[in-house]
């Protein structure tokens, strides 16, 4: 069974992009849009487009400063509990302590501020390597915790220009967590020696780009928290670049 089809990961991640912060950490999902929306300031903000957007605080975040808001994921129940959250405003999901013991959690868009964001906000399930031909005239893309769970991310990079405006902005923000499970070998973009020299997928990432974009700042770190139980936690640190679409 895929992973992020289960109960247990559709609870961490409602926990992940609308639980409590912990360890002094901020909310990834949210700062990430924070970031977004900073490097969009004066520019065209009529559609925008988060790429395995998972249970949705980003995509939803977005939708206070986008006209319209498109959120994409390979998982149906992620997008589901997105689509439901958008659409009812709340939903609730189990917070496991230890074994069976845990509670219910509430999550609430008018809490959080995001009700009236939530009318601009759709979710779709899909594959981010082929997205439809809807998906275009985008001025922002966003890929969150995306580029190292693809089958073939090279691929990707070198497509993903179609999707957006000239001019339009590509965030990619990930751990570059490399698992064969999810990609082989064969089409990591980074993470190996090449002539004898380490070789990241940062690295990767620029050399593909560098046919349709330029990049607009220096990458930056972006932290993030999971809780799996109450003791149990993990920590850990994304890279987070910004491209501009110049051909």
């Amino acid at each position: 069974m895929n992973v992020y089809e289960t109960d247990e990961l559709l609870g961490q991640y409602l926990g992940f992009h609308f639980g409590e912060s912990h360890f002094g950490v901020g909310n990834y999902p949210a700062r990430c849009a924070g970031i977004c929306q900073e490097l969009m300031a004066g520019r065209d903000r009529r559609r925008a487009l988060d790429l395995g957007c998972a249970v949705g605080r980003t995509a939803l975040e977005l939708g206070r400063v986008f006209d319209s808001v498109v959120g994409v994921d390979l998982s149906r129940r992620f997008v589901d509990a997105a689509t439901t959250l958008q659409k009812t405003g709340e939903i609730d999901y189990f917070r496991r302590d230890e074994g069976e013991l845990g509670e219910r959690v509430n999550v609430s868009l008018k809490a959080l501020g995001l009700d009236r964001s939530a009318a601009k906000v759709s979710f779709a399930t899909g594959d981010a390597s082929h997205l439809g031909p809807e998906h275009v005239d985008y001025d922002l893309v966003f890929a969150g915790n995306l580029i190292d769970r693809l089958q073939d991310p090279g691929a990707f990079l070198g497509s993903i220009h179609q999707h957006l405006v000239p001019g339009g902005t590509l965030v990619i923000s990930s751990p570059y967590t490399l698992m064969e499970e999810f990609t082989p070998i064969a089409n990591w973009i980074g993470g190996y020696e090449r002539n004898g020299k380490p070789y990241t997928v940062y690295q990767g990432m620029k050399e593909i780009l560098a046919h349709h974009f330029e990049e607009i700042q220096p990458p930056q770190d972006v932290p993030f928290v999971i809780r799996e139980t109450r003791r149990k936690f993990q920590h850990t640190i994304a890279e987070l670049s910004a491209w501009r679409r110049v051909r």
